[in-house]
């Protein structure tokens, strides 16, 4: 993000640098759109899958697991909008990106405490607190360096569904269950293309 540059972006798009200027006046502006439409895409795959899971508890595992499959496969994008440093203040886009996904994640736990599938909690804090953990573990500073193998991308995505389905009181078996029947095959075979 902090090598982005008006002139080059316009030659990608084979448009003037003053076409661009009047679409983004300033490089905050542009990366502060570019988070904004990432995550906009992001928001409606993890509605899209949890959509179709058959309950609660399954919707919430759908869109944690998305949630991972997205950051994990692609890595660098994840960590530029999450955390690169960038020589322009863009942290309001960052800001409201993790917000609308943690709002997301909030509403399938929401829906799962009401179904009497989970223990009443704060369910904005937990979903606050599942987003946290995810970026942290896949893209932040202690993530593992070598999540770029297919069978390691999908242990992790298993480990952090878990965790984050553990975390909020859905008993490990069940747990396990939902990883397994309902979101790990598919997104681990669409992280690797099969």
């Amino acid at each position: 993000m902090a090598a982005v540059q008006i002139a080059p972006v316009a030659v990608r798009a084979s448009v003037a640098a003053g076409t661009v200027y009047r679409y983004f006046p300033s490089k905050a502006e542009l990366i502060s759109e570019l988070i904004a439409e990432v995550s906009r895409d992001e928001l409606a795959a993890i509605r899209r899958a949890a959509d179709a899971a058959p309950g609660p508890s399954s919707a919430l595992a759908a869109a944690v697991t998305t949630v991972a499959v997205h950051t994990l496969s692609q890595r660098r994008l994840a960590w530029g909008i999450l955390a690169e440093p960038v020589d322009v203040d863009v942290s309001a886009s960052r800001l409201a990106s993790r917000r609308e996904i943690a709002g997301e994640i909030a509403t399938r736990i929401d829906a799962a405490v009401r179904a009497g599938h989970l223990p009443a909690q704060d369910t904005a804090l937990a979903a606050t607190a599942l987003l946290g953990a995810l970026h942290e573990a896949l893209v932040g500073p202690l993530a593992p360096d070598n999540l770029e193998d297919p069978a390691r991308m999908r242990d992790a995505v298993q480990t952090v569904t878990l965790l984050a389905l553990r975390a909020v009181g859905v008993m490990d078996a069940r747990a396990r269950g939902l990883v397994v029947q309902q979101t790990l095959l598919p997104a681990a075979k669409a992280l690797v293309g099969a």
